[in-house]
Parts: C-alpha cells; structure tokens; sequence
C-alpha cells in the first residue's frame, strides 16, 4: 500500500457485515468461510477476560485488514482517520466489523465475559503497526 492509499482511508470505509446464521430450535450456527471474506486471512486471534476499564487496540495498520467479531458480550470500537471518528458497538456474534488498513482503532467498553474475534490479512508483523497517534498522523499529511 502507498502512502497516497493509506491517507484516503476514512473511518466511513469501516463497514458492518451480516455474518450466515443457520437457525436452529437446539442453537444457532453462525459461519465465516473464506469465500464470504474481501480478504484472504491468515491470521485469527481473539480477546478475553478483558478487565474493566481497560482499552485494545491504540493503533492503525499499514497493510492490514481486519474483520472484528463480538462473539460474546459487548464493546465498542473507535475509529479515526486523522480527520473524523466513529464509535461502533459490536455486540451480536453474527456481525463482523471490517476494518480497513490506515484507521486508528481503539477498543473500550468491554462488558464482562466479552470475547472479540479478529481476523486478519497476514501474520503478525510488527513493522505494519503504527502505534503512536503522532506517527500516524504524519502519514496522514499531504504529499
């Protein structure tokens, strides 16, 4: 990704997915297949046992995608492009959040016994993080 894609990335590209539900009087069933991604994933991590108070996130990528799913529980998800924020409220197991490359994200408000499943477009890179809101800003300046 160039720099000119990263700085026309806008919280308004973070977009809500309805996840297939198979419904079932013994339980429902919901499903993520690769087919049903705009991403090839290789990456699938989850956060639990969140304490109260406690924030996630604090970082946009550089090249990576995210899908966030609130398999169990509640929380919200902050969002900013350097110009404008979103807060989302994850809170249903069959919707994903996409979350495009080049989007501060900050994750708040867990309720007790949340669990956010995150899919991602590659393995874990320390170099595609951008972790300080300074930094991020500067990649969001012109030219």
């Amino acid at each position: 990704m160039n720099d000119k894609d990263f700085r026309q990335t806008s919280v308004e590209d973070a977009i809500l997915i309805d996840i297939p539900v198979v419904h079932d009087r013994r339980g429902n069933l919901a499903f993520v297949e690769s087919r049903g991604v705009p991403f090839r994933f290789r990456r699938v991590y989850y956060l639990f046992d969140v304490p109260s108070g406690a924030r996630r996130g604090g970082h946009a990528h550089r090249r990576q995608d995210e899908w966030l799913i609130a398999l169990s529980g509640s929380f919200d998800v902050i969002l900013w492009d350097g110009r404008a924020e979103k807060r989302i409220t994850l809170n249903r197991p069959d919707r994903a959040l996409h979350i495009p490359r080049g989007l501060w994200r900050e994750l708040e408000n867990f309720s007790s016994g949340a669990v956010c499943l995150v899919l991602n477009t590659d393995f874990f890179d320390e170099g595609d993080y951008i972790r300080n809101k300074e930094d991020f800003l500067g990649g969001k300046q012109p030219g």
